[in-house]
């Protein structure tokens, strides 16, 4: 079984208008609401993939009550651990032309009972698990180490882990050695505090990531695709160029992509190439939608693999 936990999951509300400008109105064309959070999103691809899958999330308040109708919906299976407060609900607004804006909620505080109860359903399920996708933000007050605890306990197990997550949490969990992460552009500069403008400064962060801890890292650069680094070999994964409706989600479906391409087969250059194929042919998706195998089968096989010295 493949495992997400989604520590900070929402209420997703996205709002399509015709364009986005400054100092001038548009007009909302639709809008639709979503269970959302980044190991949700993860156990959603992977279930249209045909894997098995199991998203864990706290839920709490009228929010929660309605993630989990959308979760009851969506059909892969899922386990929720009741907390008092609401989670979260975020804004995503996106226009025409693919301009997209999210605003994100911090997320509720959870009590030590609660953040406890969800470690021992997280320990719990390991058994059965053969890879561990840890995934998103940490709620207020949550502390840092959180993921590493629960990275030593897979490790423990034999499971493999992922981790797709942030600044000081992300530097957290390369300490216990996770076998893959997947940082955008935006996170690995904040993590390593460096600007990363050429295709050097990326190579070189991906293997300094590798160096901290990481046994695999797959740097996502959106439109330009990935550069990903494992054992001495990099990698720079070219999508298609696409018309990008919606980038929002394309992470998450690159993260289930790469698991479940490399639970299919142990190669890490097929895996990536699997990975950014699924965030591209997602991010061609209007709102937060995700591409099914067909759509992503189209563009892999349009992905470019170079290997970088």
């Amino acid at each position: 079984m493949l495992l997400t936990l989604t520590l900070n999951p929402a209420l997703d509300r996205t709002v399509s208008v015709d364009r986005l400008v400054f100092e001038d109105r548009g007009y909302i064309l639709n809008s639709a609401e979503a269970a959302g959070g980044r190991g949700l999103n993860a156990s959603s691809v992977l279930h249209s993939y045909g894997a098995l899958t199991l998203a864990v999330c706290p839920s709490g308040g009228d929010a929660g009550t309605r993630l989990e109708r959308h979760l009851k919906k969506a059909g892969y299976p899922f386990q929720v651990v009741p907390i008092a407060s609401s989670i979260r609900t975020n804004l995503i607004i996106t226009d025409k032309q693919g301009l997209t804006v999210k605003l994100n909620e911090p997320g509720p505080e959870l009590s030590d009972e609660e953040l406890a109860r969800v470690e021992q359903v997280v320990v719990s399920e390991l058994e059965r698990s053969s890879w561990l996708l840890v995934c998103g933000s940490l709620p207020p007050k949550v502390p840092a180490d959180f993921y590493r605890r629960l990275i030593r306990e897979a490790k423990r197990r034999g499971v493999h882990t992922l981790v797709d997550c942030d600044a000081e949490v992300l530097q957290e969990t390369l300490l216990e050695g996770p076998c893959a992460v997947t940082p955008n552009q935006h996170e690995a500069a904040r993590l390593l505090n460096k600007g990363l403008i050429t295709r050097q400064h990326i190579r070189n962060a991906a293997m300094r990531m590798v160096g901290m801890g990481a046994g695999s890292v797959v740097l996502s650069l959106g439109s330009r695709g990935a550069l990903a680094a494992r054992n001495g070999l990099v990698l720079e994964a070219i999508p298609p160029r696409i018309n990008a409706v919606c980038p929002i989600g394309a992470g998450d479906a690159l993260n289930a992509a790469f698991v479940w391409a490399l639970r299919q087969k142990d190669d890490f250059a097929e895996a990536v190439r699997w990975a950014v194929a699924a965030g591209t042919a997602s991010a061609q998706l209007p709102g937060v939608q995700f591409a099914s195998m067909e759509q992503t089968l189209e563009i892999y096989e349009k992905v470019e693999l170079r290997e970088l010295v």
